[in-house]
């Protein structure tokens, strides 16, 4: 058996304000492996980093977790102490922001702020950390003399690979990275992926990568969890999935995308708008945009099917699909 890394249960998020109250993960069920990479794809608003900050226990203060439970081999992270989370945090869990402009203090120069994390949790002096910071910023291609350069000095790309030296500062086993090349021109997203599949390589870590862009999930990810409404309506390994996508949904995504060969066909699009958590439809939250919907769509939930151990899908056709 592979070894969980994380595990996250029947998640339940909710974010309310004086004005109103949006449910954001509405029962999210999830597991990483050990040495796994997943990407988790989705439009705006599905929940995909709720899902990450919960994980970390960095909800905003207007957030609160209704249900669930999540664990970090095999611990609650739930009923971590303060010193645990802290330890955990950067540690063993490193996130990269999806923008570096904001991810990184404008006070402080690239170097002092790579060292806070070596300092902080491998225990390095100034000086050790200002050369360990060095060597990481050449590891993401960036001259290890700009240690003393502040981010305002830097462009958005070598901003991210800043972010990333900071993340992998300590090995982390669950390296998250949440739409990382969202704000980068095309050649410089390429770059980065480049450079994030290399340091995957090199260190072993396991990858949470959080993107709508499927084509980064293909190019990075073994599985796939594709994400609507605050639920994981499907779930395998890329090759899976994407050769058969089985929910309306996932069908959708990849129909909207354009291909490089054969003869050009007009592109799909799915009708409607994202579901808003405010006003959550009852039944499948994708059935007022579903062309395959019934009766029974509109008024229950479906459960996650097993098609075979390479995919799951939350449909009621979904064997139908797959002409089970």
């Amino acid at each position: 058996m592979e070894e969980k890394l994380l595990e996250i249960k029947n998640l339940r998020v909710q974010f309310k304000t004086e004005r109103a109250t949006g449910n954001a993960l509405n029962g999210v069920n999830l597991v990483i492996h050990k040495g796994e990479s997943l990407g988790l794809v989705g439009e705006s608003g599905a929940g995909k980093t709720t899902t990450a900050l919960s994980t970390l226990r960095l909800l905003p203060k207007v957030g609160k977790m209704l249900d669930g439970e999540i664990y970090f081999k095999g611990k609650d992270v739930m009923k971590m102490t303060k010193k645990e989370l802290l330890d955990m945090r950067g540690h063993r869990i490193s996130m990269i922001f999806q923008n570096p402009l904001t991810s990184l203090n404008p006070v402080f120069t690239v170097g002092e702020q790579i060292g806070m994390v070596l300092r902080q949790h491998k225990g390095l002096s100034y000086k050790e950390a200002e050369k360990e910071s060095m060597r990481l910023l050449e590891t993401v291609g960036i001259a290890g003399y700009r240690v003393h350069d502040y981010p305002n000095q830097f462009s958005g790309g070598m901003r991210q690979r800043v972010g990333i030296a900071a993340g992998i500062a300590c090995n982390p086993e669950l390296l998250i990275a949440d739409e990382p090349t969202t704000a980068l021109d095309v050649t410089i997203q390429a770059q980065i992926l480049e450079l994030m599949k290399k340091l995957q390589n090199e260190y072993s870590t396991s990858l949470l990568m959080i993107t709508h862009n499927l084509g980064i999930i293909s190019e990075l990810c073994e599985k796939v969890a594709v994400m609507y409404a605050g639920r994981i309506i499907e779930y395998g390994t890329v090759k899976e999935v994407f050769s058969l996508p089985l929910h309306p949904y996932t069908r959708g995504l990849l129909g909207a995308l354009p291909k490089l060969t054969g003869p050009r066909e007009r592109l799909t699009a799915i009708p409607g708008t994202v579901a808003n958590a405010q006003h959550l439809p009852d039944g499948c939250r994708f059935h007022p945009r579903c062309e395959h919907c019934m009766d029974k769509c509109k008024t229950t939930q479906p459960e996650m099917i097993r098609i075979n151990d390479d995919h799951y899908v939350e449909c009621y056709r979904g064997g139908e699909f797959c002409g089970k």
